[in-house]
């Protein structure tokens, strides 16, 4: 009863409702004053919603047309993606699911309260569900609660850690003091990344700097954002308007869908400047903290709040990476040996995915598609390797059945080769001691990254300004 009364609550107030309201508390409690603390959470309120108006009006219009393009290419591929609106379904169904997003909660407060970590998680709470989906796959296939829960809380663990080591860089990035993404569906891919990124700029591709900056330093007009986002738009309304080129719908289509895509990348930055200026106040607070002679509270000093990964959505180079991404793949998931999964409603979502590795590469486009390219094809293998639980448990809670033989999945959150094929899978194989050998070597990883944190994180900020 808790934990239902608690989702309702949450889906109620919203995020644009409830992260201001923890912010403001926040702020209270680290002495940036009254008047500081309201401003400051009404700016996030206020570029939260901004940020959701602008992602919910682009996404119905590209997401048809990229649909459509699919549907175009004839590809035949028998699991279908459903997007991350499916794995919702199957996280927030379970009662393993309904449970974690209050121990969860409590879990993650927890380990922030007592210096654990220096993340504060509870204000990207809503993105619990992509630890949920996975406890609610290994539930239904083991019908054991314990270890369906202990799964989350080990690959929360992993998250935290992974954060620890990218959340300056992903900070400096995109402009917002003392903010992180920690969501589980970016943070799986981090040191994968950190390591492609390393290897490239070692091969010298570092040198081919391909971004909407160094075109118009280039190219002037041409490169843009604004032309390159037209010429973009154009390129996917044309792709996903092919059997309509007589018409004049199907050129009304391709305008629109250029237009958009360039409204989203000129007017993105500038609500993105208003959010970055709402955390002024409490960064602050935070430096004052750091001397304070108070031991207890200097350790609160170096805190990271997390924050929804929409804030990166619109940054040009990240919504560039991720629309050049979407026709590549498609055909990624045709010439992919062993690959059964056709991305489609996630693949409007790529720009989500590709967050972590534009601030890893610092932008670098050319880098940036590399190494989500080879990440997304073994998300495919993971897709296509889970797939038969997923439909199964999605059939029994889904509110519109599927037809008979479909089988469905979800990109955007279960294509996750590393934690997906490194904790999920042993565990839904040999349980308990899977689980135990997956936490031990957490709490190796852990000590080591605790010894030499400075030494990682500078060596992730120097091979991205590289």
């Amino acid at each position: 009863m808790f934990f239902q009364a608690l989702s309702n609550f949450l889906n109620t107030v919203g995020s644009v409702i409830f992260v201001p309201i923890i912010l403001l508390v926040i702020n209270l409690i680290i002495g940036t004053g009254v008047k500081k603390a309201i401003l400051s959470a009404l700016y996030v309120g206020v570029t939260l919603t901004g940020f959701m108006w602008i992602i919910n009006s682009l996404i119905p219009i590209i997401s048809p047309v990229i649909q459509n393009m699919v549907k175009l290419t004839g590809i035949n591929l028998p699991i279908m993606d459903l997007g991350w609106q499916a794995t919702a379904v199957v996280a927030y169904s379970t009662k393993v699911g309904m449970y974690f997003l209050g121990i969860g909660l409590l879990f993650q407060l927890v380990l922030y309260l007592v210096g654990w970590t220096n993340i504060f998680l509870p204000t990207g709470m809503w993105d619990n569900y992509s630890y949920m989906v996975w406890g609610s796959l290994l539930y239904m296939a083991t019908q054991n609660m314990l270890l369906s829960m202990a799964l989350m809380l080990v690959m929360n663990l992993y998250v935290i850690l992974f954060t620890e080591i990218v959340a300056q860089r992903w900070s400096n990035y995109y402009g917002y003091p003392r903010c992180t993404i920690t969501q589980l569906h970016h943070m799986d891919a981090a040191p994968f990344i950190i390591v492609m990124n390393w290897l490239l700029n070692k091969l010298g591709l570092n040198k081919i700097n391909i971004s909407p900056k160094d075109f118009e330093r280039r190219f002037g007009f041409i490169g843009s954002p604004a032309v390159i986002g037209v010429i973009l738009g154009s390129l996917i309304g044309f792709l996903g308007n092919l059997d309509k080129l007589n018409t004049l719908t199907g050129w009304a289509n391709i305008l629109t869908v250029a237009v958009s895509l360039t409204a989203v990348m000129l007017i993105f930055p500038r609500i993105a400047a208003l959010f970055a200026q709402a955390f002024t106040a409490p960064v602050e607070a935070f430096r004052k903290l750091a001397t304070s002679e108070t031991k207890a509270l200097q350790r609160y000093s170096d805190t990271y709040i997390a924050v929804d990964d929409a804030l990166g959505y619109g940054e040009v180079n990240t919504l560039v990476t991720g629309t050049i991404l979407i026709p590549i793949m498609v055909l990624v998931a045709a010439v992919l040996p062993g690959n059964r999964v056709l991305p489609l409603i996630d693949l409007v979502a790529l720009p989500f995915l590709v967050e972590l590795t534009i601030a890893i590469t610092n932008g670098n486009i050319f880098k940036s598609l590399i190494i989500s390219i080879i990440w997304l094809a073994g998300g495919l293998y993971m897709c296509t390797i889970t797939s038969p639980l997923f439909t199964k448990v999605y059939s029994e809670f889904a509110t519109t059945p599927l037809s008979p033989g479909t089988q469905i999945t979800g990109f955007g959150i279960l294509s996750k080769p590393f934690l997906g094929s490194l904790v999920y899978l042993p565990t839904l194989h040999w349980g308990w001691t899977a689980l135990g050998i997956a936490l031990a070597v957490y709490f190796i990883l852990y000590f080591l990254v605790k010894k030499h944190k400075r030494q990682i994180v500078d060596f992730v900020e120097k091979e991205a300004l590289k």
